[in-house]
């Protein structure tokens, strides 16, 4: 695991216990996941079924989680292969991902085609002069990255944090419906609630 992909997992974990936790609790809980270094993490990710345990037959990564809903996320669009969502950590305002619903390592050329019909309505939305497409991997799990350009950003560039309240006004603005195929409505899993026994008893 990188640095940049803990970062990001550890942004996840803390964006769901902001909207779960009590409020009396959140501060500890927040910061005993920002204190992990990068081992602890990979052994709290295991231990809560985010990963594949070593030597298991089970398949389980953080994307699958964000399929499945057990994961919160700024969804703004979905069809039958795969979800776009916004980055939490984005290089710049619009920054998406496309997650492939399966857990795979090859993205399809439906896939793909999803991404470029997000690409376009991203550049339309957001009136800029292009979108970067990129595709990466973690766990196991290919994603795409659709990156709007504003000046020079790359996948390359820094990521930056961006508050709850403007994730959410951003995915009301960008969300986007696909309508080349007939659907019958998709009925969401509730969020799994993170519970205090996710995080590791503190030393005194």
């Amino acid at each position: 695991m990188t640095l940049n992909q803990s970062e990001q997992i550890k942004q996840q974990i803390i964006n769901q216990i902001e909207s779960t936790f009590p409020e009396e609790k959140k501060v500890s809980a927040i910061q005993q996941i920002k204190e992990m270094n990068e081992s602890e993490l990979e052994e709290f990710l295991t231990q809560n079924n985010l990963i594949k345990s070593p030597g298991t037959g089970e398949e389980q990564c953080i994307f699958c989680k964000i399929i499945s809903g057990q994961i919160p996320s700024y969804k703004i669009s979905e069809d039958e292969n795969a979800i776009a969502v916004l980055e939490i950590n984005p290089i710049s305002r619009g920054h998406s991902l496309i997650i492939p619903k399966p857990h795979v390592q090859e993205v399809s050329k439906e896939t793909q085609e999803f991404a470029k019909q997000i690409s376009l309505k991203l550049k339309e939305r957001l009136n800029v002069k292009d979108t970067q497409i990129e595709e990466s991997e973690m766990f196991g799990h290919k994603i795409i990255n659709i990156i709007p350009i504003y000046d020079d950003k790359t996948l390359k560039q820094k990521k930056q944090q961006v508050p709850k309240d403007i994730l959410e006004s951003l995915q009301k603005e960008l969300t986007i419906e696909i309508k080349e195929k007939q659907q019958e409505p998709i009925i969401e899993k509730k969020p799994e609630i993170i519970s205090e026994k996710w995080l590791p008893k503190r030393i005194p």
